[in-house]
């Protein structure tokens, strides 16, 4: 039996694949339209008896309602007699109408027609109960239909709740007969529905064995000619004593073949010559350049981009230049190039150029610059900065791609000064904002003020004044190298009285922490030995974390710095700033001296640059120190760093010098 399945298979199969592919397609065609027909009649069969069921089940419901508002009254009473007449007389006068079944509260039926009371007992269930379907609720009003298939149809059961005065008396069930005219109906359309089905397909079984004994044969050749064109078989012919559309077909083939030949014969040398006049253009040209194919396989690389790239010849011939460029490169091409070779233009971050650059008189190209660093180009090569330049070859005539050209400079010298310039304005915008302030409110306050000042406020203003401009013109002549400070460039330290920038970095803010209501206080311990270090650098450090303190310290708080011997027997100054501010979060806090880092950007308080402690940093690893923070949210932050003690030997102090013989606690709030 599986053999003679087998054989019968083969022979459907090899005289299924002698039709042409017309026919294949005519009969898929004809499978889909009669299927579609067929399956449109079906359903439109299903929902005739589907609409039956429905009207069916309305009749039921409607019949069931009428019969409940008169046997109700008898159903109370209990007179069975006269129940069982009207319901003979009903039941005798409607056709459509299978039973009448009555059961009372509790399910248990007591009367029912056709059937009497012993054809009951004996027909029905033991138990001689109805069960209500589900959804049915005695207290509603509301019938219930279902519907259940018998050896004379299918029936539809009406259940009637019966209600007299409100009260639950027990169910009514309807059976409904089906419409026989719709029944009819719809099995005579099923019926002419299969033998249309199957008459079409008897016509397209014959029509297609026809067309298999009298055309395939040429078809085949004409497939097998056209299999050896592409293969580049242009001397391919074929000759068959055929009319009509068919021999017109294989004419219009035999010409195509012979002027492919000519054509193949003509340009070939032409190919030839113009590959080598590009391969010449783009070996001798300084920048580095890559040609791709629309399938971004490389076609041509010169030496710039191979020693840019550490390319050799064997790793990159033919090969997608996406699986040999670095992983900083890919990332930023891979999308711009698969947008160029689909002929769109990618709209990302990067700057676009759009200009036209003749070749041959009949393409142009439209480019994409941006520019990457090359982190992994190879072991013991610095990162550089290159300029990448796609652009795509559009074949003007037929405005479709036929490749893409990656140019390649080494832009590095370039991008190093564009950083040291971006470094420059930063740092200049950030340090000298804060002086020029100072100095316009010290000015602003003298001019409005004046006569309402002492002269002792007065000439205090002046002094604070005058040294934030002399910070301001110190700040100047060493912007450049604050900008330089990550850098290689060694400072030279010198003994320095802390004492001095913690008492000028307070005038410069009392202000400050006046009009904000801020309890500013220095801390210092007496006989504090001078330390190593910049005094302006040291104020820098001093001013930008005060600073930082009042801007996150609401009024009411407190900021504090603190100047004291870590040991007795140390020779090491620990400096802190301390406030009762709104604090730092842990996740911040690794990050918080980063450069343009900024805790403002989380809480949206004031502006900044991000750059204060980021300066903060590398001033104190000038020092040969580390600046360190203690903080909780909601509670303050500490800043703290240590310096060197410097030994000097005692001396009497200078005149108008006093040195501080107590602890000082300076105040101002």
């Amino acid at each position: 039996m599986l053999t003679l399945i087998t054989k019968l298979r083969d022979i459907i199969s090899r005289w299924w694949s002698e039709f042409t592919l017309q026919t294949k397609l005519m009969a898929a065609a004809t499978l889909a339209v009669s299927l579609l027909m067929s399956g449109f009649t079906f359903w439109a069969v299903n929902s005739i008896q589907q609409d039956a069921k429905l009207n069916d089940t309305r009749f039921g419901s409607d019949l069931g309602l009428l019969l409940e508002a008169n046997v109700s009254p008898l159903v109370a009473s209990g007179n069975v007699n006269e129940l069982a007449g009207f319901t003979r007389r009903f039941y005798n006068n409607t056709e459509s109408v299978r039973y009448l079944i009555y059961a009372n509260v509790d399910g248990d039926i007591f009367y029912g027609i056709p059937y009497s009371e012993a054809e009951i007992q004996n027909s029905l269930t033991i138990s001689r109960r109805i069960t209500p379907p589900e959804g049915y609720d005695p207290a509603s009003h509301r019938p219930i239909s279902k519907q259940h298939t018998t050896p004379n149809g299918e029936v539809t059961d009406v259940f009637v709740p019966l209600h007299q005065n409100d009260e639950y008396l027990g169910i009514l069930v309807v059976g409904i007969n089906p419409n026989a005219t719709v029944v009819a109906s719809s099995n005579l359309t099923r019926d002419v529905t299969l033998a249309v089905f199957v008459f079409i397909w008897v016509m397209v079984i014959l029509g297609g064995v026809f067309n298999a004994l009298t055309i395939t044969r040429p078809i085949k050749e004409l497939l097998d000619g056209v299999k050896n064109i592409a293969t580049g078989n242009f001397q391919q012919r074929i000759d068959l004593p055929f009319g009509g559309e068919l021999g017109e077909l294989i004419t219009n083939f035999n010409e195509m073949a012979e002027r492919l030949e000519s054509y193949q014969e003509q340009n070939i040398d032409e190919l030839t010559s113009e590959k080598a006049k590009l391969e010449t253009l783009v070996t001798t040209i300084a920048d580095g350049a890559v040609l791709l194919d629309t399938s971004l396989k490389v076609i041509l690389v010169n030496p710039t981009a191979k020693r840019i790239f550490e390319w050799d010849d064997q790793a990159i011939a033919e090969g997608i230049v996406l699986h040999h460029l670095p992983a900083s490169v890919t990332t930023q091409i891979t999308k711009p190039l698969y947008q160029l070779a689909a002929g769109e233009d990618p709209h990302s971050d990067f700057a676009i150029e759009h200009h036209a650059i003749p070749q041959d008189g009949s393409e142009n190209i439209r480019g994409n610059e941006f520019k990457v660093t090359l982190d992994d180009l190879g072991s013991g090569i610095d990162p550089k900065t290159v300029r990448i330049l796609l652009t795509e070859v559009i074949d003007q005539t037929k405005g479709n791609v036929r490749g893409i050209a990656m140019t390649v400079q080494d832009i590095t010298k370039e991008a190093e000064l564009n950083k040291a310039k971006s470094q420059f304005i930063s740092n200049v915008s950030h340090e000298l904002r804060t002086p020029l302030f100072n100095i316009k409110s010290f000015i602003e306050t003298l001019h409005e003020y004046g006569e309402d000042l002492s002269e002792t406020e007065k000439q205090e203003f002046l002094e604070t004044a005058n040294h934030e401009t002399d910070r301001l013109t110190r700040l100047v002549n060493d912007v450049l190298d604050l900008s330089r400070l990550e850098s290689s460039r060694i400072y030279n330290l010198e003994a320095v009285d802390i004492v001095q920038p913690i008492e000028q970095t307070l005038r410069t803010y009392q202000l400050n922490a006046r009009d904000q209501e801020i309890e500013l206080s220095y801390d210092v311990d007496p006989d504090l030995p001078q330390v190593l270090g910049h005094y302006d650098l040291l104020l820098q450090v001093l001013t930008n974390l005060v600073g930082n303190s009042l801007k996150f310290t609401k009024a009411g708080g407190k900021v504090i710095i603190h100047a004291y011997t870590l040991e007795p027997s140390s020779e090491t100054i620990r400096i802190e700033i301390s406030d009762t501010g709104i604090g730092i979060d842990p996740e911040d806090q690794e990050a918080i001296f980063e450069r343009f880092f900024r805790v403002e950007n989380r809480v949206h308080t004031l502006e900044g640059t991000g750059l204060g402690l980021s300066i903060v940093k590398n001033i104190i690893d000038k020092h040969n120190s580390r600046i360190h923070l203690i903080s909780e949210v909601g509670i303050g932050t500490t800043f703290w760093f240590e310096l060197s003690a410097v030994k000097t030997e005692f001396s009497e102090p200078e005149a108008g010098v006093t040195l501080p013989s107590d602890k000082i606690d300076l105040t101002v709030s």
